[in-house]
């Protein structure tokens, strides 16, 4: 374009801010939601007599304030990054999947049967058998989920929530019954796995393989959905199902697949605590770690690179749930009461994404 052609002044040029500061919106406004239902929380505390600052600080000092802390919070970050997946995975195709728990359980389940089945065989070969199991397991019972959606309508959130009770109590019942093992006398579980099935602590510290499991989860899952084009394909879908079915994608694909593979995610959980924690199938499976898995994603905005250190500071305030309820006499559920008043600041602020000009900024003529 020569400088004296007069198009030249009406060209409108755009800001580098214009194009920066748009992609604030998922970072401030999910830290704003947080920050919100923090001091939400706190207004709650001081009803009930309770100071807040001293809540908080206990918080720190039971799960980031040591070592010690350290540990005991990265030992439960395991199967909140694996459910989290479980809602992350099928929410870039506008699914909302939130019965994580009952692939969590029946995951779990089916890992202690295959390594029952096991028994003797060396753990190399019998501890990916025991994931293989519990993923395919995780993976039928959310992918069913997605079949229903595509095949028959039916409302994925729903579906799902109702499977999640169906899968707990079908845990109760395989355990007290078909699988229970007769020396499991007050608590009843499936017969303990052995020594050599059971899943070590990572590099000598008091947290076991989950944890680089639920990473390398993570990881693997943000290069699907960045990198493919299957996750090309399903952020389209997301974007407009009709559209993208118009257009010749693979919907039905796609919303089984990643309903299926967020399942597995939560399956490996289930195995983890059951190789990990627990040693066997049992009650103890029904943890509510699928529940506190879509608070994460939402946290995280379903960004599965996000949900890692959004995971480790709820691992974090869950860790705390023992020391407040000594030092502040406050009810183990406590916590349960901050994440709930933390998810309805995630809810609202759902609202306020485009409302802000100075997340964007207009193009300018010059």
């Amino acid at each position: 374009m020569s400088a004296g052609d007069p198009t030249a002044l009406s060209t409108p040029w755009v800001r580098p801010s214009a194009v920066f500061l748009p992609r604030l919106d998922p970072l401030v406004i999910p830290i704003g939601a947080l920050l919100g239902g923090l001091l939400a929380f706190s207004f709650f505390l001081v009803v009930l007599g309770k100071a807040p600052v001293d809540f908080f600080s206990l918080v720190y000092k039971a799960g980031f304030g040591t070592a010690f802390s350290w540990q005991n919070t990265l030992s439960r970050v395991a199967p909140l990054l694996l459910t989290a997946l479980c809602v992350a995975l099928p929410a870039r195709l506008g699914l909302v999947v939130i019965g994580g728990e009952g692939a969590v359980v029946l995951g779990g389940l089916a890992a202690a049967v295959a390594g029952f089945a096991l028994s003797g065989a060396p753990g190399a070969i019998g501890i990916p058998l025991m994931m293989l199991a519990a993923m395919l397991v995780g993976g039928l019972w959310i992918g069913a989920v997605g079949a229903l959606r595509f095949k028959r309508g039916v409302n994925e959130t729903i579906s799902s929530l109702l499977m999640a009770y169906v899968a707990i109590a079908l845990l109760n019942h395989l355990v007290e019954s078909t699988f229970r093992d007769p020396a499991s006398l007050n608590k009843p579980s499936t017969a303990p796995l052995d020594e050599a099935l059971r899943v070590g602590s990572l590099f000598g510290m008091d947290v076991h393989w989950g944890f680089a499991a639920g990473i390398i989860a993570c990881i693997v899952a943000w290069v699907l959905i960045e990198r493919t084009t299957w996750g090309f394909a399903a952020r389209i879908a997301g974007g407009n199902m009709r559209a993208a079915q118009i257009q010749g994608l693979p919907v039905g694909r796609l919303i089984i697949g990643f309903t299926a593979a967020g399942g597995a995610c939560a399956g490996l959980a289930g195995f983890f605590e059951v190789a990990a924690v627990h040693g066997s199938a049992n009650g103890s499976l029904i943890s509510g770690y699928g529940y506190t898995g879509i608070l994460i994603a939402f946290l995280a905005r379903h960004n599965p690179l996000a949900i890692i250190p959004v995971a480790i500071l709820l691992s974090g305030f869950e860790a705390s749930s023992g020391l407040i309820q000594r030092r502040m006499d406050l009810p183990d559920a406590t916590i349960l009461v901050l994440e709930g008043f933390v998810f309805v600041a995630i809810l609202v602020s759902e609202t306020l994404y485009g409302r802000f000009r100075i997340f964007q900024p207009r193009a300018e003529a010059v």
